[in-house]
């Protein structure tokens, strides 16, 4: 294992609750290991505006702490995985990926119903197209209301009685000690999580080599980060941002090869939805399995089948 440099390694984060409470998972293994820390919040595009995701684009809760790390102000960048740009960023390096947490949505209502206990008409509350439309697949008849604002300020449209109900990622919940508001943790045969949802990416400085070796010696999670690859590898061969309709979850599963012995192989789901007659949405589906060292691989397959299946709308 790397040694500890004897330097404070100042993290960048966005300034939220949940964000910091993602960064201090980092910054414990990293003090564990004997390394000084100091936590540097940064304000973000995505955190002083309440406009949709869509709208104000892609990267707006990554590009700030980017900028940061970039003009030496931090030396250490933590984001939600899923809020990454695919496209690389010159002069910054993906020094890890730390250990997943649980990547599935869950529901949160306000009389303790399930997505099929929900009457039709229930007025249920999520910022996101990937969700909005995979709701929308299931044919309850619910109300899809597009919302913003952190975990509390959602939560609170339920007990309110502004909504009948939220969807969420269960990780963020983990992360800020709220599991006991879950109703329903929600299978991904209904919805598909979020490419990289539940998985933290670290950044650091491309010349910042030492630092890049510390993280990736106590922080990285191999089979967290070759999911991950292989999802979000679904996200850039369909051309879609971070906030686009496409679901994927990639899992290091156990497999025989040609002579019988036990391997570990990635399996990958992917969907995609696409717009049709009305209101209705269409979910593409398409999986498969390959070896571990073939994660990229794999999730340009998985695309390749869903832009068969008419996902190419997606892009344009």
């Amino acid at each position: 294992m790397t040694n500890p440099s004897s330097r404070t390694l100042r993290i960048g984060t966005r300034a939220s609750n949940l964000a910091m409470s993602q960064t201090r998972t980092i910054a414990k293994m990293l003090e564990e290991a004997g390394q000084k820390v100091e936590l540097v919040p940064v304000s973000t595009p995505g955190d002083r505006s309440s406009a949709p995701i869509a709208e104000i684009g892609v990267g707006v809760f990554t590009s700030a702490l980017r900028e940061a790390l970039l003009a030496n102000e931090v030396d250490v960048a933590v984001h939600s995985y899923k809020d990454l740009p695919t496209a690389p960023q010159p002069g910054i390096v993906l020094a890890a990926v730390s250990k997943r947490e649980d990547p599935r949505d869950v529901l949160i209502s306000r009389d303790g119903l399930t997505l099929g206990e929900l009457p039709p008409g229930a007025k249920v509350g999520t910022g996101s197209p990937r969700r909005m439309t995979q709701l929308r697949a299931l044919g309850l008849g619910l109300e899809i209301v597009p919302i913003r604002g952190n975990i509390d300020t959602r939560i609170a449209k339920v007990t309110s009685g502004e909504l009948d109900a939220i969807v969420l990622a269960k990780a963020g919940l983990t992360r800020v000690g709220k599991l006991d508001l879950i109703t329903e943790v929600i299978d991904p045969m209904q919805i598909l999580p979020a490419p990289a949802q539940g998985a933290l990416a670290v950044e650091t400085r491309v010349d910042d080599v030492d630092t890049e070796h510390l993280l990736r010696s106590i922080v990285d999670h191999e089979a967290t980060r070759v999911a991950v690859a292989a999802e979000r590898a679904v996200l850039a061969t369909l051309q879609a941002g971070c906030s686009a309709p496409v679901g994927a979850l990639a899992e290091v599963v156990e497999d025989l090869d040609s002579e019988g012995a036990v391997v570990e192989r990635l399996s990958l789901r992917g969907v995609a939805a696409t717009a049709t007659e009305g209101d209705s949405v269409q979910i593409l589906r398409a999986s498969g399995v390959a070896d571990k060292h073939e994660a990229d691989r794999l999730g340009r397959t998985v695309a390749s089948e869903l832009l068969d299946l008419g996902a190419g709308a997606l892009s344009r």
